[in-house]
């Protein structure tokens, strides 16, 4: 009797292992096969994006620009990456401004997304400058001195960043949301300069409008409210990754906007990321903007002008909570 019980233990066992065995060679073909898929895509859609921008950019293809540097952190296995995420006004043969400065954290493991944005008029000090706006130390040094600069102030170390001039935004937004994306305008919004005159309510707008929304200060919420926009656009086409195109379209979504962003992302690590977003999808953004209430007070300097002078340690605190830092290193 007990060999008889035995054997039908063997054979479950058996069934078990062979039920496991392949489930996992039917998963690991298709994550091979999304991966391959993502790679054709990416290629075909960064192809015709290059084509297109040869085309129709107004920026002179054959300037060159000087290779920018980054003295990236190292990311550590199994911790969120922090990707510096800069909004430019680059005419050609000037230098770059920025009035859009994030912090975005993503924790491949679990799907979530975090973004912090530092107004631009943050006045904090700039390694081998004098103290100054938060814009200026990119104006000054780029990407690589604001980073160095949010080290200096905040303590966060950041491993990648993205770069998007005016076109290059409509662009994208364009190709994440062909649709375009809606928007709620709650009081009337009018810039002559921008051609700009949004009514109250709600509109599908396209990214020509789309960069007039998220530029718009002439309010009283002046900087604050175009940082309020800025995540929510964010935020907007963050949902159309996720349910309109789908995570199948990330691979081709990255190559259709890789052209017009300068970054230090490399094709591999955003293959590895549309890989990690396709096992854990994206929820809600969470947000955070510096300086934080009662953190700061409105102050003139002769060299800076107006500026927002924060409680550095208390915006410091925040943005650590705010990222799930671990206090006690």
């Amino acid at each position: 009797m007990s060999s008889r019980l035995d054997e039908r233990n063997r054979k479950k066992r058996y069934k078990r292992k062979r039920r496991f065995a392949i489930i996992t060679s039917l998963s690991f073909l298709l994550l091979i096969g999304f991966l391959a898929y993502g790679k054709i895509g990416y290629e075909t859609a960064r192809k015709h994006s290059l084509q297109t921008l040869e085309e129709t950019s107004t920026i002179d293809p054959k300037i060159e620009n000087e290779p920018i540097i980054f003295q990236a952190e190292q990311q550590k296995k199994n911790e969120p990456i922090h990707i510096l995420l800069i909004g430019v006004d680059k005419p050609v043969g000037d230098r770059s401004r920025t009035d859009t400065i994030m912090i975005a954290q993503y924790h491949p493991n679990n799907g979530t997304v975090k973004i912090a944005s530092i107004m631009r008029d943050s006045y904090v000090k700039i390694p081998e400058y004098q103290d100054n706006k938060i814009n200026a130390s990119f104006f000054l040094g780029g990407p690589e001195l604001l980073r160095r600069t949010i080290k200096e102030n905040f303590d966060i170390d950041l491993h990648y960043y993205a770069m998007v001039n005016f076109e290059g935004f409509e662009r994208v937004v364009d190709t994440i949301a062909p649709q375009g994306v809606e928007i709620n305008v709650e009081n009337r919004m009018v810039k002559s300069s921008m051609k700009m005159d949004f009514q109250p309510g709600t509109h599908t707008v396209h990214g020509k409008d789309v960069l007039k929304y998220v530029r718009f200060r002439d309010d009283s919420e002046n900087d604050f409210g175009r940082v309020r926009r800025q995540q929510e656009v964010l935020s907007l086409l963050k949902d159309e990754i996720s349910t309109i195109r789908g995570v199948t379209k990330i691979p081709q979504l990255f190559g259709s906007v890789e052209p017009y962003i300068d970054t230090n992302l490399n094709t591999r690590k955003m293959l590895s990321l549309s890989k990690d977003f396709f096992l854990n999808p994206v929820g809600d953004i969470e947000t955070l903007t510096i300086p934080v209430e009662n953190s700061f007070n409105d102050k003139r300097y002769s060299h800076a002008g107006l500026v927002l002078e924060l409680d550095i340690e208390k915006n410091k605190e925040a943005l650590h909570d705010f990222f799930d830092f671990n206090h006690d290193e």
